[in-house]
């Protein structure tokens, strides 16, 4: 180590400034602990003043799209930014931080959580590294971030999203949890948060933009794709009970957790809560008739989804757990 000659009671400016420089280390920019993506990525207008989204692609999360598979989005107040979601890599974390910088330098204050599955909580470390923000989340997210499914997911993503998912990834716990619903004011806008499940998730959450009119429903409407429905924690018919309550906040613009925002509310609606009854009815059909679910499932005409995305990743799961529910219902009453 460089030693410096006190004796005079004058140390030299070039000395400690080179001193410094050999002993501490060059400290990495926040932003470049993740790697950078190079998919196309922007913010979109939804025709509301001051609020935009991040419209992801359709599919399952791999190397092609690099995960950015979910929505998320972002409201710019007098008083700073409350976000909705934070996409599914750490990476695009960052990324949407950089364009919401593009937009405002005031803060980002709070993001609100849809549910913790990981296409939408992974960018939350970017916005812990390089924000203040409170993460705000519904009290039964703790059941699936504690189940051996969320430890599983995130081993899958690391081996599937290598390097923008990695070993470095960690899952960011909320700092402040509701149970039915959750007001908050930030400048000129109120945000309504509202308890929406167990639907898709243990712990699903929306929330409404006001003035505006705009609804962040996460994962409870999904448009233009297969929904994911194959987990125990999924309740099909909690879930179709929120697509009511979705249609009792009636939106102006509705920003789904997949799929393109819309002004055409009731098609976005309608296309989630469809698929949801259609499977049900189907394979309630089979457990009421003692058909089994291969026999089931080939039977059934698919050909309204087969040719959406995700359809071959998901659909025959999606009808299996919903098959297992039926069955547990039946054997239930009787």
């Amino acid at each position: 180590m460089m030693k410096l000659d006190p004796s005079n009671g004058v140390f030299s400016i070039s000395a400690l400034i080179a001193l410094l420089m050999i002993e501490l280390p060059v400290m990495a920019a926040p932003e470049s602990q993740f790697p950078d993506i190079s998919i196309p990525f922007g913010a979109e207008s939804v025709g509301i003043d001051n609020v935009y989204y991040f419209h992801g692609q359709s599919g399952v999360p791999d190397q092609q799209n690099e995960g950015y598979t979910s929505n998320a989005g972002f409201v710019v107040t007098n008083k700073g930014v409350v976000v909705f979601d934070a996409l599914g890599t750490p990476s695009l974390g960052a990324a949407m931080l950089k364009e919401i910088r593009k937009q405002t330098h005031l803060p980002v204050t709070h993001i609100i959580v849809s549910h913790y599955h990981a296409d939408h909580v992974y960018g939350l470390q970017a916005f812990k590294a390089m924000t203040d923000a409170e993460v705000i989340a519904q009290k039964n997210t703790s059941v699936y971030i504690s189940s051996p499914d969320a430890e599983e997911r995130l081993k899958q993503r690391q081996n599937a999203l290598a390097p923008w998912v990695n070993e470095t990834t960690r899952v960011v716990l909320p700092d402040l949890t509701f149970k039915d619903e959750l007001f908050l004011n930030s400048g000129n806008y109120q945000f309504k948060i509202y308890n929406a499940g167990p639907a898709h998730a243990p712990g699903d959450s929306m929330m409404m933009v006001e003035p505006g009119g705009v609804l962040f429903s996460g994962d409870i409407i999904q448009q233009g794709r297969v929904p994911f429905l194959n987990s125990a924690q999924v309740d099909t018919a909690n879930w179709m009970k929120a697509i009511e309550k979705v249609k009792a906040l009636n939106p102006v613009v509705l920003i789904p957790g997949h799929g393109k925002a819309s002004t055409n509310v009731m098609e976005a609606l309608n296309f989630t809560y469809g698929y949801l009854n259609f499977v049900r009815e189907k394979m309630k059909n089979a457990v009421d008739n003692w058909t089994p679910f291969e026999e089931a499932y080939q039977s059934t005409d698919w050909s309204r989804y087969e040719g959406l995305p995700a359809f071959d990743a998901s659909n025959k799961a999606n009808a299996y757990r919903v098959y297992l529910d039926m069955e547990q219902q039946a054997l239930g009453s009787e």
